[in-house]
């Protein structure tokens, strides 16, 4: 494997759960994290870059309540929008030391996911909330445009189509994949995908008919619009729930996943053999991940890790670029086994959310809760 050059960085006390490069500097990746697995205590928005020196903290922003995702703006490159614990959305630019600059808040619990829209005369937000609703957003306007219901479960991901203006696709705890058009005011389009909870989906970069979903069921599955009888590709490797899938910017049958089995795996659904190599240096929950625009192969993975973890990353990073792996890694102090449960009946982000906690309050009192971040290449993509 070819790798470039890679950098660790360590902050105190969170747990990430979303990572995304920026779509105008190459190197620098916006991470949104929260203390005690979002239950409890508060959240920030981190913004690091990669230069020669290694993983440099440009900004952060602190908000009272745990961060769930993070989205750049498509037309300005300082700003971004979080989703909160609190069901708020905020609006930051890291130009200013200072912020949010605004905040949105009608989502009833949780919003879970956000993202801006990458079609090209259009200025919008779509946010995912626990409350089983999605939500548009013009960020210049104060308040909600629409609020799209339908969901019959908790909504994990929304994501714009980067083909279709005002066309969006949502995943949810009710195991379907849903598509919306903002001009008209019912879904689109409902795919029972899944006989399981679907925490993840992506819109293939290359195919506006194309989306990937991944579950609680360890399977990645691509769904042809046209076709929603069967699915185009099964994708199956992960042992536990897959929480981000990701299609690769450069080539239109790659993709990445991580999971809460801690691997990130990378995939070519074409190939009749299509997973390409597990990373697997992680030893906790994998929970977010994106693909830099800018820099091919580039890979950004958001994790929770034990102390040891951080002790093997500060002396042997190099290991890190030998297995090829290209990651931002979050570190804090778990127990290994939470994910054991994983595949039981209840709802799994709840219930790792509450075993989590247990085990952190029985350390946070005693131990620092250390967070790194570590960034390198995979040639693959």
């Amino acid at each position: 494997m070819g790798t470039a050059g890679g950098g660790a960085l360590r902050l105190p006390g969170l747990h990430g759960y979303a990572a995304e490069f920026s779509p105008y500097w190459p190197g620098r990746v916006a991470c949104a994290a929260a203390q005690y697995y979002g239950i409890a205590g508060c959240g920030t928005l981190a913004v690091l870059e990669q230069n020669k020196a290694g993983i440099v903290l440009l900004r952060s922003f602190d908000w009272n309540d745990g961060l769930f995702d993070v989205t750049w703006s498509e037309n300005n490159e300082h700003v971004l929008i979080t989703s909160s614990g609190d069901g708020s959305l905020q609006i930051w630019d890291t130009a200013k030391t200072k912020g949010p600059l605004q905040v949105y808040k009608e989502h009833t619990q949780e919003a879970y996911s956000v993202d801006w829209s990458q079609t090209r005369g259009e200025q919008l937000v779509v946010s995912g909330s626990w409350d089983q609703t999605a939500k548009l957003w013009d960020p210049a306007v104060g308040k909600s445009l629409y609020t799209f219901k339908g969901h019959e479960g908790v909504i994990y991901s929304t994501i714009w189509s980067p083909h279709i203006p005002g066309c969006f696709a949502s995943a949810s705890g009710d195991q379907t994949l849903r598509v919306w058009d903002v001009k008209a005011p019912g879904v689109k389009l409902v795919i029972p995908a899944h006989q399981a909870e679907i925490l993840s989906c992506d819109w293939c970069k290359y195919d506006e008919n194309l989306l990937v979903t991944g579950a609680v069921d360890c399977s990645l599955k691509g769904w042809d619009l046209r076709n929603i009888r069967q699915p185009v590709f099964i994708l199956l490797g992960h042992t536990y729930a897959i929480r981000r899938v990701k299609f690769s910017p450069f080539h239109a049958t790659l993709l990445a996943s991580c999971s809460y089995d801690f691997t990130v795996r990378f995939w070519d659904f074409s190939k009749p053999n299509p997973l390409l190599e597990t990373v697997e240096h992680h030893t906790e929950f994998t929970c977010g991940l994106d693909l830099s625009l800018h820099n091919r192969g580039q890979c950004a993975a958001v994790h929770s890790g034990s102390r040891r973890e951080q002790e093997l990353q500060s002396a042997a990073e190099g290991s890190l670029l030998c297995r090829g792996s290209n990651t931002v890694s979050f570190v804090i102090p778990t127990g290994k086994d939470i994910v054991k449960i994983m595949q039981d009946g209840f709802s799994q982000i709840y219930w790792h959310m509450f075993v989590g906690l247990i085990s952190l309050l029985s350390l946070a009192l005693f131990f620092p809760l250390p967070f790194a971040l570590v960034l390198v290449s995979h040639s693959i993509l």
